[in-house]
C-alpha cells in the first residue's frame, strides 16, 4: 500500500512538472512570438486601429464563453468522463456557438451606436466568426486538458500563434489597418481548433444525448458566469474608455494592457494547465493537496514578481525603442498595470483551488464581486482621467487576492500566514532588486544601453538573491530542466 502511494505521488509529481514545463514552453513561445510581431504591428498600426479591436473584444470573449459554457472545467472535475459526456458537450457547443454568432451579427449596429463608431458594424460581423469556429474545438480542448496533455496543447498553441501572427503582420504591411488584427484573431482560432482535432483521439458521433450536459450544468453554469465576469473585469477599461474617450485613448491603454498581459499570461498559462486537474486529483488527501497548493503558489510567485516588476522597470525604454514614441503614453500605464499583473497568476491558482473543491459557486461570487467593484469604481472615477482609472483598477486587483485567500482558507486551511511565507519573500526580493537596479543604472543616457543594462543586472541580481537564500523552488526547477537536457542527450 505504501509502495503504491509513493508510485502514485511520483507519477503525479512528474505529470505536474511536465505540465508546468510544457505550459511554460507553450506560453513562452507564444509570448516571444507575440513580442516580435507585437513590435512589428505596433510600428505599422496606429492607436486608433488597436482601439477599434479593443472596443469589440469583450463581446467576442463573452460569446465564446457562453458557447463553452464552463464544460471544460466540468469535464475536468469528473473522475472518468466517457464518450457520451464529451459528445454531449460537443454538439451543445456547436448549437450555442451558431446562435451566439447570429445574435451578435444582428446586434452589430447597436454595438457601433454604443461607441459612436459606424465602422464597427462590418468589423464586428467579421471578427465574431471566431465564435462558431471555436465551438468545433471545445470538446477536443477539454479532452487534452482533462488528460494533462500539455505537450499537445503547447504544440497547438505554438503553431497557431506563428500562423496568425504572420498573417496579421503581412496584412498590416499591406495597409489593411484594423482588419489585420481581426484576421489575426480568426486565423489563431482556426489553427488552434484544427490542431486540437489532430492531437485529441476523441471523435464525436451522431448519437446525440444532452443528458450529460444537463447533469453538468449546475456546476458549469457557475463557471460560465465566473468566466464572463472575469472577461468583463479584464476589459472594463476598454469598455468605458471606448465610450467616454476616443479610439486613440482606448488604443493607448490597450497597448499597455497587451504588453503586461503577455507577461502574466505566460505564468498563468503554466499553472492553469495543471492547477485544477492536479488539486482535484488530490481531493480527500488534505495534507498532500495543501502541500501541492503551497508549491504552486511559491512557483507562481517565484516567476511572476520578477517578470512583471522587471517589465515595469524598463517600460519606457522598451516602448520607445520597440514601437516608437507614438506609444509613449502607453509606457506610463504599463508601469502601473505591471503591479496588478504580478498578482493575476495568484488569482488563477487560488481560483482553481476553489474549483478543484467543486465550489464553483464560491468561484463565481468571488469573481463577480471583483467585477462589480471594478465597474462601480471605474464609473465613479472616470472624470478623473485615464491614469487614475488604471491606478485604481490595479490597486483593486491587488487587494482582491486576499478575498480569494479568505475562501481558500475555509476550504483547505491555507491561511494568511502560509500565504505570506510563500509569496512575500519573492515579492520583496523582486521589488528590492528592481529598486537597486533603477538606482544603479539611472545615470545611463543611451536608451538601448539602459534597457540592456537593466535587464542584465536585474536578472543577475535576482538569481544571486535566490541562490544566497537557497530557495528550494529554484533548485527544483533547475533539477527538472537538467533532467530534461540529459534525457535529450541520451
Amino acid at each position: 500500500m505504501q509502495a503504491f502511494g509513493r508510485t502514485s505521488m511520483e507519477s503525479l509529481k512528474e505529470k505536474t512538472a511536465k505540465g508546468l514545463f510544457w505550459g511554460g514552453m507553450n506560453n513562452g513561445v507564444q509570448q516571444v512570438i507575440g513580442l516580435v510581431f507585437g513590435i512589428i504591428l505596433g510600428r505599422l498600426l496606429s492607436p486608433e486601429d488597436y482601439g477599434m479591436m479593443a472596443m469589440i473584444s469583450i463581446f467576442s470573449l463573452i460569446a465564446t464563453t457562453l458557447q463553452n459554457s464552463g464544460f471544460t472545467s466540468a469535464l475536468a472535475n469528473l473522475k472518468s468522463p466517457c464518450h457520451a459526456d464529451y459528445n454531449s458537450v460537443f454538439w451543445f457547443n456547436i448549437i450555442v456557438g451558431a446562435a451566439m454568432y447570429a445574435l451578435l451579427f444582428c446586434c452589430a449596429p447597436l454595438i457601433a451606436d454604443y461607441y459612436h463608431t459606424e465602422k464597427l458594424i462590418p468589423l464586428c460581423r467579421y471578427a465574431f466568426l471566431s465564435i462558431p469556429i471555436a465551438s468545433l474545438g471545445t470538446a477536443q480542448s477539454a479532452y487534452l486538458f482533462k488528460n494533462l496533455m500539455a505537450k499537445q496543447q503547447a504544440k497547438a498553441g505554438m503553431v497557431a500563434v506563428i500562423c496568425s501572427s504572420t498573417v496579421g503582420a503581412v496584412m498590416a504591411f499591406m495597409g489593411m489597418a484594423y482588419w489585420s488584427l481581426a484576421t489575426q484573431g480568426l486565423v489563431f482560432v482556426s489553427v488552434t481548433t484544427a490542431m486540437q482535432w489532430r492531437y485529441s483521439p476523441w471523435r464525436p458521433s451522431f448519437a446525440i444525448d444532452f443528458g450529460p450536459v444537463r447533469r453538468m450544468f449546475r456546476f458549469s453554469v457557475k463557471v460560465l458566469a465566473t468566466s464572463i465576469t472575469t472577461h468583463i473585469n479584464n476589459n472594463v477599461l476598454n469598455i468605458l474608455l471606448g465610450r467616454y474617450f476616443s479610439p486613440h485613448a482606448t488604443g493607448s491603454y490597450n497597448q499597455a494592457y497587451q504588453w503586461s498581459s503577455k507577461c502574466f499570461y505566460l505564468v498563468q498559462g503554466m499553472v492553469q494547465q495543471v492547477a485544477q486537474p492536479v488539486l482535484a486529483g488530490l481531493n480527500g488527501q488534505d495534507g498532500r493537496q495543501l502541500g501541492a497548493l503551497r508549491k504552486l503558489m511559491r512557483f507562481t510567485a517565484f516567476i511572476s514578481f520578477p517578470l512583471l516588476f522587471g517589465l515595469s522597470l524598463v517600460a519606457k525604454e522598451f516602448i520607445t525603442i520597440t514601437i516608437t514614441e507614438k506609444w509613449l503614453a502607453s509606457a506610463e500605464l504599463l508601469q502601473i498595470l505591471c503591479v496588478s499583473g504580478a498578482v493575476m497568476p495568484l488569482h488563477t491558482v487560488l481560483g482553481n483551488t476553489v474549483l478543484s473543491k467543486g465550489r464553483s459557486d464560491i468561484n463565481f461570487w468571488c469573481t463577480c464581486g471583483l467585477g462589480v467593484a471594478s465597474i462601480a469604481l471605474m464609473v465613479c472615477i472616470w472624470p478623473l482621467g485615464i491614469r487614475t482609472m488604471v491606478a485604481a483598477y490595479a490597486a483593486l486587483n491587488v487587494v482582491w487576492v486576499f478575498v480569494w485567500l479568505f475562501f481558500v482558507r475555509r476550504l483547505t486551511g491555507y491561511g494568511l500566514v502560509m500565504f505570506m511565507r510563500d509569496v512575500a519573500p519573492f515579492a520583496l526580493a523582486a521589488a528590492g532588486v528592481m529598486a537597486a537596479t533603477h538606482l544603479a543604472t539611472a545615470w545611463i543616457a543611451s536608451l538601448a544601453l539602459l534597457l540592456t543594462a537593466r535587464v542584465a543586472m536585474a536578472a543577475a541580481l535576482y538569481y544571486a538573491v535566490m541562490r544566497l537564500a537557497r530557495v528550494h523552488i529554484m533548485k527544483e526547477c533547475e533539477q527538472f530542466l537538467s533532467s530534461k537536457i540529459l534525457n535529450r542527450k541520451q
